[in-house]
């Protein structure tokens, strides 16, 4: 079956294969939020992105292979409530952004800074750093050398819209400003999005309302 990246809590991971990558989506806690196990497929090794929830879960989705490492996209709670646990369970490194580390209650091995790379086995991303939904939240990106990019922004890019910045105006420009630059400036129609919560989308659907969201304000 194709992958569609439609996923609920409580149900199965969705599985999308790629030639040198595996990127199993899941949705876990009340939050809805989505988890994203990546695995190398030529050496197995394997990279979760926000332990948000359901350490068992998260567990179970892991495997006995276990993990290398966690990204946790951003600070706030409902994208680490499982971090301690899996961390405990697996002996994983643990990678933040720097300006968003005293924030996460377990410590970051690894503060990431804008362009530093992630990597899992032989696969390497990218780390972009997006201010305004918090100061140091980060998304990753696999330039897949086979097909188009892939791009994980936590709570930062959505369908529809950037993350909410809670009615400050300053942090929304700041994180339009970011996104556009860091994100949509330097990669493809085709590339594929994965968020911190809800559906995927591709940056050529959301590249048409860039004013439309400057215009609103959020």
């Amino acid at each position: 079956m194709a992958y569609s990246g439609a996923v609920k809590v409580g149900g199965p991971a969705d599985v999308h294969e790629l030639a040198d990558l595996m990127i199993s989506k899941a949705a876990v806690g009340p939050m809805d939020n989505n988890t994203y196990l990546l695995r190398c497929r030529a050496t197995g090794e394997q990279l979760l992105i926000d332990a948000a929830n359901e350490p068992e879960t998260l567990l179970r989705l892991i495997g006995e292979d276990g993990i290398a490492g966690v990204v946790t996209t951003h600070r706030h709670g409902d994208h680490w409530q499982a971090l301690a646990e899996v961390v405990g369970a697996t002996g994983a490194r643990t990678y933040a952004g720097r300006y968003d580390a005293e924030g996460i209650p377990v410590p970051t091995d690894v503060p990431l800074e804008d362009g530093d790379t992630v990597r899992v086995g032989r696969v390497e991303l990218t780390a972009r750093h997006l201010v305004g939904h918090t100061p140091g939240s980060v998304a990753l990106v696999y330039d897949d050398p086979h097909g188009h990019p892939h791009l994980f922004t936590g709570d930062c890019l959505f369908p529809g819209g950037v993350g909410n910045t809670f009615g400050d105006t300053e942090a929304f420009t700041t994180l339009l400003h970011d996104v556009q630059t860091k994100l949509f400036d330097r990669l493809p129609d085709e590339t594929w999005v994965y968020p911190g919560h809800g559906a995927d989308t591709a940056l050529g659907t959301e590249r048409p309302h860039l004013a439309e969201w400057r215009e609103r304000g959020w």
